[in-house]
């Protein structure tokens, strides 16, 4: 482990990424992007352009599954590999501990089932009050289509909001206070979406943002937030034939669906993420969690996070 990649131990010994030191990758400060609220802004934009630019592939790319799926692994690899390169020049790190190959089977499968069941189970409760409606099969290829679309989308969001703007606010704010801004700025973001209310927004804020921010304060790792955002988006999509924060049914799923009834109770044309039951259903794991990282000692103040960096 080079000089540029190790930990400070952090409040009572935990591992702290030394993530305020910037480089070219090779240790050596880059004098104009030492502080966080510089680095902040041009990490997170530059993320932003990626999202954008993976968004602009898989429009490009979902006339057919197989298409689908090979453009949503690539743009996958080229939001990771932009962070990776962006973070070695910005901050010296030749191997970003957050995406720790080590890890990545192992999350990214945690992040799937969690992400499965917890939409499962929203949808179930959608169901029972009458808002959710089956009317036959969709198809395979909708449902290809969505785990191929939603790869890339999933991968370069995550960078973006947990990877850039959690991670480096975190130094400046302390955990709470990245926790909360990011949720914020995540739904915010939302807001752009097709049938997009401030509602819809706000439920986003309260049942992603805080939910993927939870985790990755408790694993310091991006990959089960990674898994857990893109099972959510293909079960919801892929699987059960509903609408994403908004954005329409797009290429649809395995099954033919629709909600219909009381915003509050369905989320009405934003989706099932904007009912009442997908915050409820999410709180459970964030709370969880939040447990799990004060557990650990991963909470911190921004007094504790410049005392690791001090040291």
């Amino acid at each position: 482990m080079t000089s540029s990649d190790q930990q400070a131990p952090g409040p009572a010994g935990a591992g702290v990424p030394l993530t305020g030191s910037a480089g070219d990758g090779t240790g050596r400060p880059a004098r104009w992007a030492a502080s966080a609220w510089v680095r902040l802004p041009v990490l997170f934009v530059l993320m932003l352009i990626v999202t954008s630019v993976v968004s602009a592939i898989n429009s490009a790319a979902d006339a057919t599954p197989l298409t689908a799926l090979i453009a949503g692994v690539a743009a996958a690899g080229l939001a990771l590999a932009g962070y990776t390169y962006a973070v070695r020049y910005l901050e010296g790190r030749r191997a970003p501990q957050e995406l720790a190959i080590a890890e990545a089977r192992h999350g990214l499968r945690r992040g799937a089932v969690l992400g499965l069941g917890l939409f499962t189970v929203t949808i179930a409760l959608v169901a029972m009050v009458g808002g959710y409606h089956v009317h036959g099969w969709g198809s395979i290829g909708g449902a290809l289509t969505t785990l191929g679309v939603m790869t890339g989308v999933a991968v370069a969001e995550e960078l973006a909001f947990r990877g850039a703007l959690f991670r480096v606010l975190e130094e400046k704010t302390g955990t709470r206070g990245a926790l909360a801004v990011s949720a914020l700025v995540f739904g915010g973001l939302h807001l752009v979406n097709e049938n997009a209310s401030i509602w819809g927004a706000l439920a986003i804020a309260v049942e992603a943002g805080l939910m993927f921010g939870a985790v990755y304060a408790a694993t310091r790792s991006l990959w089960l937030p990674i898994g857990l955002h893109l099972s959510w988006n293909v079960a919801e999509q892929g699987i059960f034939g509903t609408s994403v924060s908004g954005s329409g049914t797009g290429s649809g799923g395995l099954l033919d669906a629709s909600v219909s009834g009381p915003q509050a109770l369905t989320g009405g044309d934003f989706g099932p993420e904007a009912s009442i039951f997908a915050i409820l259903v999410c709180l459970v794991p964030t709370v969880l969690f939040l447990r799990a990282a004060k557990r650990r000692n991963r909470i911190f103040t921004r007094a504790e996070l410049a005392q690791a960096k001090r040291h």
